[in-house]
Order: structure tokens, then C-alpha cells, then sequence
């Protein structure tokens, strides 16, 4: 573990500027290897919240808005999706309780879709029914940094983007103006998390009251459970740059993976 640890701080540097970034500061570029990629990877391997971490912190916050959105480039649209990534890394390193972070939440809750979730208006494939959707791979991000919140008791305001969820479970198809699907991809095991996968879906749901008593997310559960290798999680697909890293090595267990399930179970607990 401190062998990926160190192999990320290698990275800080590869975009041309330091902590993961270029010299005008766009966070969201580099991939795996990004600012906003890199701080939720040395996160599960439980880097210490140190100068570094508090430094990248700091930049995430310098880009947010008047309004509480977050303009993670320069130049260019700030979409949900920007503002979400920027929402989970922050809350992830236990900045949710931030009075600065009231804002964002509000801008939230205020632009969910009736039918839950959060839509942009970018149609990079057309614009098929589909597209009337929410995108659910960011409604799930949106969901999890939530949960992440310190006394975070609020779960009725988020219930149309569960019940949202919960929905794509029965219908599968590709819904959002980004189209994600329940595929083939979905159903692997994935780790660490980079992608709507079954395995974050599981995971992000498990903390919601009404999501834990519901039959998809019981019929999602059941699916997870059935790749365990002896209580284990076994990550059947990583990103191509994390393949030889100890942590999420494909086809092996991973104890950082299954500290999530751990997580699952403490959440089913509750019930």
C-alpha cells in the first residue's frame, strides 16, 4: 500500500504543475491521475490529512462560485457534474460541515430533477428520449458525498434521486444526456471506484433508509454478494493505469475494496 501511495505522489508533477494539475489549473484533467482522481485515490489508501492534502483542499475551494457551483477549469461550462466531483472530493476529506460547503448544498437541492437526479445540457449523443433522464453516474457521486456529511440527517430532501436510482434498476437501458447504463461494465466488480458501477451503487444506497428496504436495491445486494470470494471483494475490473497497483489488482482480493463491504453491512445493520 505505501508502494501505490508513493507511485500517486509521483504523479503530482506529470501535467506540468504540482498537486495533479496543469499551470492554469484545470483540477478535472489527467484522467486517473487528475487533482479531483488522485486526492479520492490516496483517500482510500488512508493518506493522512496532511499540508498536501489541505493544499489540494484549498484549490478545489478556490474555484467555487457565488452561487455554490464549482468551475473546476478556466474556461469552458461548469456542468452538475463539475460541481459534484468537487462536492464528493470535499466531502469525502470531511470538508462537508464546512460553512462554505451550505451554499453548494443549497444550489443542490434546488436543481434536482423532479424525477430526481441532476441533468446537464450537454448532448454529446443526440438528443433521443433518453436524454429527458437525469445522468445517474453523478447523481450516484452526489449521493455518496452526501452521505459523507457529519450529522447528516436530512435523507427525505435526497429521496427523489434514490427513488431515481432505484428506477434504473428496473429499466436498465441508458438514461441521461451521458448515457449510463446497466451493461455489462455495470455488472463487474469495479475498484476503486471510477465509473457507475454495481459495486459504488450498492455501496451508495446502503446508506439510505428507504433505498435498504427496497426490493431492487435487495435484488442489487444479492448480485454483489454472489461475487464475494469468502467474505471478500475481488475486483473484476480497474483502470487500465491502476492494473499493477497492489491495492485493486484484477482477479485478486482487495482489502481496501472490501472494507466497503464492511461498510454495506454496517449500513444493513441499521434496519
Amino acid at each position: 500500500m505505501t508502494s501505490d501511495i508513493q507511485r500517486i505522489l509521483d504523479q503530482r508533477h506529470h501535467l506540468g504543475d504540482d498537486y495533479w494539475t496543469t499551470s492554469d489549473r484545470r483540477l478535472n484533467k489527467g484522467g486517473v491521475f487528475s487533482m479531483m482522481s488522485s486526492l479520492l485515490l490516496l483517500k482510500e489508501l488512508d493518506y493522512p490529512l496532511d499540508d498536501l492534502i489541505h493544499q489540494g483542499l484549498d484549490l478545489i475551494w478556490a474555484t467555487q462560485k457565488s452561487d455554490g457551483r464549482f468551475k473546476l477549469s478556466p474556461e469552458g461550462s461548469i456542468y452538475p457534474c463539475h460541481t459534484i466531483n468537487a462536492f464528493h472530493v470535499l466531502c469525502a476529506w470531511g470538508q462537508g460541515n464546512d460553512p462554505r460547503m451550505i451554499k453548494t448544498i443549497d444550489h443542490l437541492l434546488s436543481t434536482q430533477e423532479e424525477a430526481g437526479g441532476w441533468r446537464c445540457l450537454k448532448f454529446s449523443f443526440g438528443k433521443g428520449p433518453e436524454t429527458h433522464y437525469a445522468n445517474p453516474g453523478p447523481t450516484l457521486s452526489a449521493l455518496r458525498a452526501f452521505s459523507h456529511i457529519e450529522g447528516w440527517n436530512r435523507w427525505e430532501e435526497l429521496e427523489a434521486s434514490v427513488q431515481f436510482l432505484l428506477n434504473h434498476w428496473d429499466a436498465k437501458v441508458p438514461w441521461g444526456p451521458c448515457h449510463y447504463g446497466m451493461g455489462t461494465l455495470f455488472h463487474q466488480v469495479e475498484y476503486p471506484f471510477q465509473t457507475y458501477n454495481l459495486f459504488s451503487y450498492v455501496l451508495t444506497l446502503s446508506f439510505y433508509p428507504t433505498a435498504r428496504k427496497d426490493p431492487r436495491f435487495k435484488e442489487a445486494l444479492t448480485l454483489l454478494k454472489s461475487k464475494l470470494h469468502d467474505g471478500y471483494v475481488v475486483v473484476e475490473r480497474t483502470h487500465p493505469k491502476l492494473a499493477d497497483f497492489e491495492f485493486c489488482r484484477k482477479g485478486e482480493v482487495s482489502q481496501s475494496a472490501t472494507n466497503h463491504w464492511l461498510t454495506i453491512q454496517k449500513n444493513l445493520s441499521h434496519e
